[in-house]
């Protein structure tokens, strides 16, 4: 985990130290398995901060944002572009596997074991976005 981290820009570095504890280490964990997802369906991750948050995008996707948040210390959220079928798709197919906030967000605790295989859908999902996306439910 230490090579990835001396890896990553300054300023993302910078924004996982500022996270607290568990909340770090379980949004490191997210990050390792986006960069996984993305080498097992073979793209290349961008990763930047957008609106002060970590962001992923693939070419063909769409971009997936992370963050921990005060006011939801108990959880952390993933958010999609709003305009996407993400989040309505997701939260239709997977219902019990996050809580679902609007159109662009889940969210899970802390306290319990990352939700690996439901969050590996999510970020295929993502990252193919532009060839599902007419696809009934994202073909999911």
């Amino acid at each position: 985990m230490e090579k990835e981290l001396s890896v990553m820009k300054e300023e993302i570095k910078a924004k996982f130290e500022s996270y607290p504890e568990p909340a770090k280490s379980r949004l490191l964990q997210l990050r390792e398995l986006i960069f996984a997802v993305a080498a097992e369906i073979g793209v290349s991750v961008d990763e930047s901060l957008k609106w002060g948050e970590p962001s992923y995008s693939v070419k063909g996707g769409t971009p997936v944002r992370f963050d921990w948040k005060i006011k939801s210390p108990e959880s952390v959220s993933i958010y999609f572009h709003c305009q996407s079928l993400m989040v309505d798709t997701l939260r239709e197919v997977m219902p019990v596997a996050f809580s679902y906030s609007g159109n662009r967000e889940l969210s899970f605790p802390l306290n319990q074991p990352l939700p690996d295989t439901a969050l590996r859908v999510c970020i295929e999902a993502a990252f193919t976005y532009q060839s599902r996306r007419k696809q009934p439910l994202l073909g999911l």
